[in-house]
């Protein structure tokens, strides 16, 4: 049975510096009924990312900041549980942006039906969902690796680091991998097939990073930003792609980020340095789904995900990724659902 209200997470306070707690705020309301066009949705798995921070800056950006003392919102499964559409029935199983919340009502027109028999629901949040299309064209439009080249990945063992060392491997690139711990970097070689992988933690990053690059650096994929970057960046070769995905080394620093000046290195290898986001795709969306379903199918990708039980614990999943602690995608399990055989 459908309870009277529910919780959502608001955004209480802008975060100078880390965010803590005290900047989400917990709110009860009411369960309201759908109106035409509209679904009462159950919220099943949320997802957190680490471009959710940017957007609590009161900042232009490309995508609006979150409001204070309103419901953050992201990457939602959810299930169906009132119709007031013919395009929607109760038990559906849906994905779409949508609040942090336990509930919420949405136009039907505005999900996505997902088919839980083709590959787990949350493969929709992840692989095959937006972090996995990230990697697709940032790698392949951008970096264009090619057979034989070296493609470095920061945050390699993240949710997109992990999908795109696994694509540059399927174009019969060189993969090396940097990450925040052994556990990480075992995954990568061992069971992602990364051909080298280094800890940026280690006393001897500069040094192991250095051993790990023989043949120097043709695709740099950047989701972190900061001091790792910069010791990448020297070792760029001529005509050296660097797709710039993410900076989250820099995303909870309240002076901004300081660093080496780069741009000779530019000019001296010819290389290129591009950023993009994911909306930049939107008309291609499609075709990369379509490759990243077949690859994962064909057993020629693999994932991992990192899933936080407990609504109430959707802040604190939040905090690991700035400290590192999820290998692949991070969710957070909400509900089980009432209606759908998952």
């Amino acid at each position: 049975m459908t309870p009277k209200t529910y919780k959502e997470i608001q955004l209480a306070n802008r975060p100078e510096g880390t965010p803590t707690k005290d900047d989400f705020a917990f709110v009860e309301k009411e369960i309201g009924s759908p109106g035409e066009g509209e679904v009462l949705l159950k919220t099943l798995y949320l997802s957190v990312d680490p471009y959710m921070r940017g957007r609590m800056r009161d900042v232009k950006s490309y995508v609006a900041p979150f409001q204070l003392n309103e419901a953050i919102s992201g990457g939602v499964l959810a299930e169906v549980i009132e119709s007031n559409s013919d395009l929607l029935q109760k038990g559906d199983i849906v994905n779409g942006t949508l609040d942090w919340a336990e509930y919420s009502i949405a136009k039907a027109d505005k999900v996505q039906k997902v088919d839980p028999t083709v590959a787990p629901i949350t493969t929709r949040l992840g692989i095959l969902g937006l972090t996995g299309l990230t990697a697709y064209f940032g790698l392949l439009d951008i970096g264009k690796p090619q057979p034989g080249e070296t493609v470095v990945v920061s945050g390699a063992g993240g949710a997109v680091g992990s999908v795109v060392g696994q694509i540059a491997k399927l174009k019969g690139a060189r993969a090396v991998g940097i990450a925040g711990s052994q556990e990480k970097i075992d995954y990568l070689i061992n069971e992602l097939g990364f051909d080298a992988a280094v800890n940026y933690k280690a006393d001897g990053f500069k040094e192991d990073l250095k051993k790990a690059l023989p043949d120097g650096v043709d695709v740099y994929f950047d989701n972190v930003g900061g001091e790792v970057s910069d010791e990448v960046i020297w070792q760029l070769n001529r005509n050296a792609r660097v797709v710039v995905c993410g900076t989250i080394s820099s995303y909870n620093k309240p002076g901004g980020d300081i660093g080496p000046r780069i741009q000779w290195k530019f000019i001296t290898t010819s290389s290129m340095m591009k950023g993009f986001t994911l909306g930049d795709y939107a008309a291609d969306f499609k075709t990369g789904a379509t490759d990243l379903g077949k690859w994962l199918q064909e057993g020629k990708l693999k994932y991992e995900e990192t899933i936080v039980e407990g609504f109430e614990n959707t802040p604190e999943a939040f905090f690991g990724l700035f400290e590192g602690t999820n290998l692949g995608k991070q969710l957070v399990k909400v509900a089980d659902p009432d209606f759908a055989k998952l």
